[in-house]
This record gives structure tokens, C-alpha cells and sequence, in this order.
């Protein structure tokens, strides 16, 4: 197999997680997960985020736009629960 072959199925698996990880964070937010489970999801994303960063899957300034995005998203929504 070639070498360009194989690391084409290795970054196609890794953004695939990537994407599911994000959606599993945004649906946790959007059900109002309680705040010590949201801060572990939280930080499970952005370590997501950061390994495929690393890897040079994502930019890394992707990566800290990303990880700014769900951040603010997570702030924005924990006022709503608070309230």
C-alpha cells in the first residue's frame, strides 16, 4: 500500500472522530449537561482537537478557532441553565 494511501485512511479516521466528538459536545450542551460533567466534556473535545491538531490533521489555527467556538458556545449556554 502506498505510503500517501495510508495516511489518507489515517486522517479520514481521525477527522471522522473528530466530527463525532464535536457533535456529542454540542449535544451535551444543548441538553443542559450538568457543570462538572460539561467541563469534562469540554475538555475531552478540546483535547480531540489539540491531538489532531498535533498530528497536522488541522491547522493550528483551525484548532484554536475551533476550540474558541465551543468554548464561547459552552459559556453561552451555562447563563440560559444558571437562569
Amino acid at each position: 500500500m502506498r505510503q500517501s494511501e495510508t495516511r489518507r485512511l489515517r486522517n479520514r479516521q481521525v477527522t471522522s472522530q473528530l466530527k463525532t466528538v464535536l457533535k456529542s459536545f454540542y449535544s451535551a450542551v444543548d441538553a443542559k449537561t450538568a457543570g462538572a460533567d460539561m467541563a469534562e466534556i469540554h475538555r475531552l473535545t478540546v483535547s480531540e482537537i489539540d491531538r489532531a491538531a498535533t498530528r497536522g490533521i488541522l491547522h493550528k489555527r483551525t484548532a484554536a478557532r475551533k476550540v474558541s467556538r465551543i468554548t464561547a458556545y459552552m459559556q453561552k449556554a451555562q447563563p440560559a441553565a444558571a437562569a
